[in-house]
Parts: C-alpha cells; structure tokens; sequence
C-alpha cells in the first residue's frame, strides 16, 4: 500500500475501494469547477463510477504502471495525484492532479506534486516527469511553473474538452535538475 507524507497537514494515499463514496461526494461537490478543465468529470455519476475507477487504480498499482492516490488533507479527501502510467524503457511518467474547489490557494496541491516528484525519483528511479495542462488552466501550469519544471512547449488541440479543444503546454523535469 503506497502512503506518504509530504507535511504535516498533509499525507497521499493510494485509493482503496472504502474511500469511493468520499471520492465521489468530492467529485460532485466540484463538478462545475473541475468540468471546466478535466474530461472525465461527466463520467462519474455514481459512487460506482468512483468505485470503479478506484478498481482500475488498483490494478494499474498491481501492474507496476504507476498509481492514483488520494491527497488527504487536515484528515479530509481533497484531491487526487498520480502517474498517469510509466515508461519503464524510457524512465519517464507524467503526473496528473485534481483539487476539490474548496481547497485550492493552501499550497496543498503544490506540496502534493512535489512529494510525488520526489517519489518519482527517488523511489522509482525515473529518469524524467512530465505535466500537460491546458494552456488556459493558469492555476494547474503554475503548479509545475513553481517547482522549476521547464516549459518545454506547446501541443495544439491536444484534448478534447466536452465541445471544443485545448491545446497542452508540456513541462518536464529530469532527475538530474531536480532540487527538492
């Protein structure tokens, strides 16, 4: 079971099944706020979507291709943060990361992404990580923006948003330049 503290506020967690109705009631809570920028949203409209998507988690775990944990704060569910997959041949992964409404402007999601950089490296042994954010969501690219990740450019049109596209400005970091 993957646990990790990143402060003392502040701990990540591989989700377990027990946790889908917290993740579901956080989801919906959100849901206009996190539609805007994430395509799944629409997708989970039950506690047994969230369940569902914790199973896939789960083995995607099992499979050493990466995890999706949950990011506790204060005791509470407020986000999510994980390896999209892993590469092992090439030893890069790209992180991902969600944050309920609420929470966001506590430096949460900032300390989250810099553990799971730290994991990365240190515990996987990667060589490179990458975060993609829409070119508009200005709160998620200042994410990597703070931690030193070099833009490393633009895709066009990279993700279908519900009606339209959006482009995806790359950042990456490489084991060699991290600092933490």
């Amino acid at each position: 079971m993957f646990v990790h503290t990143v402060n003392s506020d502040t701990s990540l967690k591989l989700f377990e099944i027990r946790d889908a109705d917290a993740l579901f009631r956080l989801t919906d809570a959100s849901r206009a706020y996190l539609r805007e920028w994430l395509p799944w949203v629409d997708g989970t409209r039950t506690a047994e979507d969230s369940r569902m998507f914790i199973q896939l988690t789960l083995e995607q775990f099992a499979s050493n291709n990466g995890f999706q944990s949950g990011i506790w704060w204060k005791g509470q569910l407020v986000g999510g943060i994980g390896f999209h997959n892993i590469d092992w041949s090439n030893r890069k992964t790209s992180i991902g990361y969600w944050i309920g409404q609420g929470f966001q402007g506590n430096g949460i999601m900032t300390s989250a992404t810099r553990a799971l950089v730290d994991v990365a490296f240190d515990y996987y042994g990667l060589n490179r990580v990458e975060i993609r954010a829409a070119k508009e969501n200005h709160r998620s690219r200042a994410i990597p923006e703070r931690l030193g990740f070099l833009n490393e450019g633009c895709v066009r049109q990279a993700e279908w948003l519900y009606d339209h596209f959006v482009d995806h400005v790359i950042y990456g970091m490489v084991s060699a330049e991290w600092t933490t």
